[in-house]
């Protein structure tokens, strides 16, 4: 195990851990798939601008929520691919409080080895996908009565 999967949380460890035994990209693009198709049919009522995801290629959406003081993800986007990299971070990030979230940093996508398969525009798609989960558990964090 390397220090940066020892330090993540338990549902991206295992994630990652997924990838790195997907030697060849072609496996690393079909577990993406397996991610995008695991997740749930997202409401067309979320596809509104706020919840747009900046700087991504694709059309991609995020939205959070609270759930008994830990964050819950829903996401959706045009592209396969793209929409893999959302289910693999939601199911990576679910469940975790804002804190939590808040303080992983993206490093952990060189572990995946995802960063040599993806176009840079994926890749910055993925870094801007990650931001903005971040910012939206920060915002729920906020929303939470002091």
């Amino acid at each position: 195990m390397s220090p940066i999967i020892d330090s993540l949380p338990p549902a991206l460890a295992k994630i990652v851990q997924r990838f790195q035994r997907a030697t060849e990209p072609k496996r690393r693009y079909e577990q993406l798939i397996w991610y995008a198709q695991k997740l749930k049919d997202f409401p067309e009522t979320g596809k509104v601008p706020e919840n747009k995801v900046p700087g991504c290629v694709s059309q991609v959406f995020i939205t959070a929520a609270l759930d008994d003081g830990k964050v819950v993800y829903e996401g959706d986007s045009d592209s396969q691919l793209t929409k893999g990299l959302v289910g693999l971070l939601i199911e990576g990030l679910n469940g975790l409080t804002p804190t939590q979230i808040v303080q992983l940093t993206p490093d952990f996508i060189q572990e995946t080895g995802l960063n040599v398969s993806l176009t840079p525009s994926r890749a910055n798609g993925f870094y801007n996908i990650f931001k903005t989960m971040q910012k939206k558990a920060l915002e729920c964090k906020l929303d939470l009565p002091s």
